[in-house]
Order: C-alpha cells, then structure tokens, then sequence
C-alpha cells in the first residue's frame, strides 16, 4: 500500500494559503450541520513516528470548533483498563451522534507492537485484525464515518526529523527512549503495517496513506479528505430526511416454538427443602465467590424472561449471598438520550464488571432481539445482524476470563396472570405494573417465539442459555444458585491466560 501513496508531494506556501482558509470554512459549516445529525466521525490517526499525527489533530482542533471534538490517545493499559477486556478502553472512547472522536493509537497499535517485538505470531495478528474488521463493520453498521489515516515516512525522513524534534527546546519532549528503538525496527514496523493495511481497508473504512514528510500537503490531504466524505455522509443524511417515513414495522411471524414448549412447567420444591438447598447454594456461591477473586476472574450474570416471571426475586437470593461491595445489579430499561447516542452495546461494556467482581443484568443486550424486534425499535437488519455482535462480545468477555452466565425464566401464560392480579392486589407491588406489561402479554406468542430464536442462536459452549422453570419460584431460584455454582466451579477449575 506504501508504494501507491502519493509519496513525495509538496505544497508551496501560496497554494496552502490560498485552499487553507476555504477548506477550514467549508469544516466549520459541515460540522454546524453534524451537530443535528444521527451519525458520528471516527478519525483513527496512525502512521510511523515522526510522521506528523499530533500535529494533524491540533491543526483540525485549531480550525474546527473544539468543543464538538473528542480526542483519545491510548498508551500502556491503566489499572482500571487491565481489568477489563482489551476493547473496553475503546468503546469507552467512541463519540455520540453529532460529534466527532480523533483516536491516537487505537485497537490497532496493540497487534502491531506484539507483532514487531515477537509476542504473537502472523496467525494470531490475523486473527486480532478479523475481530477489528468485524468491530469497525458494527460501527459502520450503526451509522458512524469513520476514517483511518496513515501518515508515512521514509526511514531517512524519520530521522531527520527525530533529530530537528530533540535540537527544538519546544519539541524536544517528544523524542524519547521508544522512538529512537523504534526508529531501530522500523523496516520491521513497515513489514507488519504493510499486512495491517492490507487486511484492514475494507470498503466503507479504507486506509487513507497520506505522506507526512511535508506539513502543509499532508495538512491539506487530511482535511480534503475529511471534508469531502462528511459532505457526501451529510447529503446522505438530507436526503433520508426529506424522504417518505419508512412504513411501520410488522411482527414477524411466529415460529414453532421448541425449546421453551419441551419445559415441564409444573416442577416444584417444598419449602423446607428449598430453605435448606437455598442455604446450601448461598454458601457454596460465598466461598465460590472468594475463590474467584483469589484467581483474579469475573462472573456476569444475564436474567431475561417474561414479565413476572420472578427475575427480581432469584437476583435477591443471589446477592444475599455476596458481600455488598462486590458486585453490581444493572437493571435495563429504554436507553436514554446519551445511550441512544452511542452504538447499541455501548451502554454494556460499560458495566462490565472489574477483575474480582460480579455484575448482574436484570435484562441485557438481548433486547435487541426481542423488544426493539418485535416493537420495530430496529431495523430488520440491525436485529439480524445483532446475533452475531453479541456472540463475538460475549467471546471476548470469555476470552478475557469473565464467565457469563444467562438464565431464562420461563413462566406460563395462566401463571403470569395470577402474577399480575397478585401485584395490582399488592400495596408495595403495585408499582411493578405498567401499561406496557399488559401490552407485552397481548403478543406472548410473538415474543415466544423471538425468544427461541434468540436461545438457538446465542447459546454457545462459552455461553449456554439455562433455561428455568419458573412457575415455582422456589424451584427457579435454587435451580439458578445452583447453575451458578456449578458454571463457577467449572470455570475455576479450568486453565485461562492470566487477564493481565
């Protein structure tokens, strides 16, 4: 790709003054115009050392309004970040609807320093660059430009440059120990660029190879760049706006339902039996629990299932089991404005939980396939596609040492009925009950049959569904203490790379 950059271009003074200035309007304007629409800019800035990347970003925070601007660099993980899996730290970083994101040394710079210096062989970057193709695809899916540049030198420009950077007293600090060591491996470094870049320029974000020896054309280059693929995104955005509203979406039809109609739903514990696994289970999970964080691993833990089908109250019998401190209950509701901002798993890997603790979903991603499919909240192709980003977040959930654990309880339909009676009944439960609980019930088959679909498609060997038979609540809470246990101990006793 090196080759078939425009390697060796200048810009004269007059002409950089002359386009400079129209250029820096033209942004201006377009980026008042982003500010009202439904996507986000995702600028990724690499390139060699030397090659310019700083002085890139501060030329488009000088030109363009700074405050409608995010810029994240990414150095050495930090504490907080190596508890988490590697892609944590960036979805973290992704800018809103409106907004536009500059990533210095993204999910890219990770692979490549493993790769030059030895750690991972060429199979093992393969495979870190299909998980970032398939991250950078969803983020296009959802809407977001993005743009990736690599600013390039020559080996010999490199160093004349690191050489003018050290004899500046303003610029000096730039040039430490790492870049003169780089600068020793470079050949090395342009080998496995040459592969990222290969693999990596996919259709709707290839790489942009801008030559950075000289300021003003690479300035230029950049910002052109930039400003013609925000201008096409935004006449895009027009014309979808100006067009006639999509047609309201329909339910899709039911299929035969499987897994859920095989559960014998009249399964039951007595309740001396049930207070006494109860306390079983509650004390395996305590010690169970401490035993996980001495071996630094994480637990989270899906709940999904019908309305009243006795979420809330399995999840209290499993953090009466744990201290306070370690761990969280999220109990997800219709995204708010920030979240609807973000990509659709944005507001999960924000939760995920640190090495040692636990995190508790009282409903999940899996909305995406259930409510937002069958109220028409997505697209058909956003739920389509869904399956699939949510089996390769859980995979780097597994990969990292969390161990997901996801129930489904299951109730009958004569069940939840007597559920709701019980709670509009009930002074302390009345406020459980909601106008759309009773709509939900209107397409119990809908949503049971989207269920198992969901089931046959997200239940992995890393990630298996339980299904529970929850018309006994005692019966449902031991089977989920129990599952819980058993997925733990296993875990525990299972070989993982060590998460740091």
């Amino acid at each position: 790709m090196f080759e078939n950059a425009e390697l060796g271009h200048r810009v004269s003074r007059e002409e950089y003054d002359r386009e400079a200035p129209l250029i820096r309007a033209d942004l201006l304007d377009l980026q008042e115009q982003l500010k009202l629409a439904d996507f986000p800019v995702l600028l990724i800035v690499a390139g060699v050392d030397g090659a310019g990347k700083s002085e890139t970003a501060n030329h488009l925070l000088w030109w363009m309004d700074a405050r409608g601007i995010e810029t994240s660099a990414f150095g050495d993980p930090t504490d907080e970040e190596r508890e988490r899996p590697r892609f944590w730290r960036y979805w973290r970083a992704l800018p809103q609807h409106g907004k536009i994101g500059i990533l210095f040394n993204s999910w890219y710079s990770d692979p490549m320093d493993d790769r030059v210096d030895g750690r991972i062989t060429v199979p093992e970057l393969d495979q870190e660059l299909e998980r970032i193709v398939a991250f950078e695809e969803m983020l296009v899916h959802d809407g977001a430009l993005v743009l990736k540049f690599w600013l390039h030198i020559t080996r010999d420009a490199q160093r004349a440059r690191l050489k003018a950077l050290r004899r500046d007293p303003r610029q000096s600090w730039r040039v430490t120990d790492r870049e003169w060591e780089a600068h020793k491996h470079y050949d090395d470094y342009r080998q496995v660029a040459e592969r990222v870049l290969r693999k990596t320029s996919q259709g709707e974000t290839p790489w942009h190879v801008v030559d950075g020896s000289n300021e003003r054309f690479r300035t230029l280059s950049v910002t052109r760049i930039l400003r013609d693929a925000l201008r096409e995104r935004l006449a895009e955005f027009e014309r979808r706006q100006a067009a006639a509203p999509p047609p309201p979406p329909t339910h899709p039809i039911p299929a035969p339902v499987n897994a859920l109609s095989s559960l014998d739903l009249t399964v039951a514990l007595e309740r001396e039996a049930y207070q006494q696994e109860l306390l079983n289970y509650q004390g395996t999970l305590n010690r169970l629990i401490r035993t996980m964080q001495h071996k630094r691993r994480s637990l989270l833990l899906v709940f999904e299932g019908p309305d009243a089908a006795g979420k809330g109250g399995a999840i209290r019998r499993l953090t009466a089991a744990m201290d306070a401190r370690d761990y969280r209950v999220i109990s997800i509701a219709a995204p708010n404005e920030e979240e609807r901002a973000h990509p659709y798993l944005w507001r999960f890997w924000r939760h995920l939980p640190q090495v040692g603790r636990v995190t508790v979903f009282d409903r999940s991603w899996y909305g995406r396939v259930l409510v937002e499919r069958i109220e028409g909240f997505c697209s058909t192709e956003d739920w389509r596609r869904a399956y699939a980003e949510i089996n390769d977040f859980e995979e780097q959930l597994h990969e990292f040492g969390i161990v997901v654990v996801k129930f489904w309880l299951a109730i009958g339909l004569d069940e939840q009925m007597l559920r709701f009676r019980e709670r509009e009944e009930t002074p302390h439960k009345r406020f459980k009950m909601t106008d759309e609980d009773w709509r939900n019930r209107e397409k119990w088959g809908v949503y049971e049959a989207a269920a198992c679909d969901m089931i046959e498609r997200t239940s992995t060997d890393i990630a298996p569904w339980t299904l529970v038979e929850a018309n006994d609540k005692r019966w449902a809470r031991v089977k989920v203490l129990r599952t819980i246990c058993e997925r733990l101990q296993h875990a525990l006793e299972t070989p993982v790379s060590d998460p740091e």
